[in-house]
């Protein structure tokens, strides 16, 4: 009975050991790549209330707001809303973009309405010009 015991605290003291800890890992020079992709888009959006960023941390919190001070190894962005500013280095960032990049609502709408007029117009055109399949050319 005590050998079964001690077996099983054995076994599970060992997976618990390879599986239970996650080993804390450096910055690692292979990520250096990316902090100088992070780097230059900082540096080509510029500084200033007009270069608006959204940016995205590794521990993924979002901020939003603009870029008021850019150094060799830190930005810093400012929120326009609570002006509160707070600088974080180029390894803590994970995407920077622009701020507003993609379409939008009103993008989307006019598309969406083009889209429906579209069908529509393919609804009653269509009808139209095949008279019961006797036409063999054109849209039928």
């Amino acid at each position: 009975m005590f050998r079964r015991m001690f077996a099983m605290m054995l076994s599970g003291m060992i997976l618990f050991t390879a599986f239970g800890f996650q080993p804390a890992t450096a910055q690692s020079t292979n990520d250096q790549p990316a902090i100088e992709k992070t780097r230059s888009k900082v540096q080509k959006m510029g500084v200033g209330s007009n270069a608006r960023v959204e940016v995205k941390l590794r521990d993924n919190t979002q901020l939003k707001g603009y870029i008021s001070d850019a150094d060799r190894d830190s930005f810093t962005v400012v929120d326009s809303k609570t002006g509160s500013s707070k600088t974080m280095s180029y390894a803590d960032t994970s995407t920077v973009k622009k701020a507003g990049s993609g379409l939008s609502g009103k993008s989307w709408i006019i598309l969406g309405v083009a889209a429906v007029g579209a069908l529509v117009t393919w609804a009653v055109v269509k009808p139209a010009l095949c008279d019961g399949g006797a036409q063999t050319r054109g849209p039928c």
